[in-house]
């Protein structure tokens, strides 16, 4: 009997430790399939934010090109050399950014003598795409005698164009008289000197009754 009960008490210690070793292998197969999961899962998320990443460069630099942009110094610089004229001799120099055709283009205009410039450059790179040369007619300026003939009468008015021109000027701090352009103009009735100043990249235009000397109208663009 004590060798019957012996014999069954180490049967049952043999099979346990039996089944510990199989559960032990089984966990650390277990867990080494979870660890490789684990590492995969990862390595996919590296991977999208890899390609988020290379998205994202890709996108930015496409926009960076769509929107070049020379600037308005160049553009200026790019019509002179056009025109064979140095800053220091242009007057009235003005430039401000349009569309035209679907394209950003910067609108250049400048006077050098006795010589009107307009120049249309492409924002982009800077190329002329289109020029206007003309020359300034003699009849765009009074004649200093504040004479002039309107509809076959003769103007006589109570305030000179040198009048005219200081009131001008005078709202205009820093301006000269190359920049500004002014004519005696018979309209309503009565004379006024009607013209504009374009002076600092602004442009002023302004009418002024040629008798009383008051300002009519007043008005500024800046782009």
């Amino acid at each position: 009997m004590k060798r019957l009960t012996v014999a069954a008490i180490i049967a049952v210690m043999a099979a346990g430790v039996f089944t510990g070793c199989g559960n032990s292998g089984m966990t650390q197969q277990n867990g080494g399939n979870g660890t490789a999961a684990a590492g995969q899962t990862d390595n996919a998320g590296t991977a999208a934010e890899q390609t988020d990443n290379t998205g994202g460069t890709a996108g930015t630099g496409t926009q960076n090109a769509g929107t070049q942009d020379i600037g308005e110094d160049a553009a200026l610089q790019a019509a002179l050399e056009a025109a064979g004229v140095s800053e220091a001799d242009a007057s009235r120099v003005r430039v401000s950014k349009d569309r035209d055709d679907g394209r950003v283009v910067y609108d250049v205009r400048f006077d050098a003598g006795q010589t009107e410039y307009d120049y249309e450059i492409l924002a982009a790179d800077g190329q002329v795409v289109s020029s206007d040369i003309e020359q300034i007619r003699d009849d765009r300026y009074d004649d200093g005698n504040d004479n002039r003939r309107q509809n076959g009468s003769s103007a006589d008015v109570a305030v000179s164009r040198e009048k005219a021109i200081e009131t001008a000027l005078a709202k205009v701090p820093g301006a000269a008289e190359n920049d500004i352009r002014i004519e005696l103009d018979y309209d309503d009735g009565r004379y006024k000197y009607e013209g504009d100043i374009i002076y600092d990249r602004v442009e002023y235009d302004f009418e002024i009754d040629a008798d009383s000397g008051e300002i009519l109208e007043w008005s500024q663009e800046r782009d």
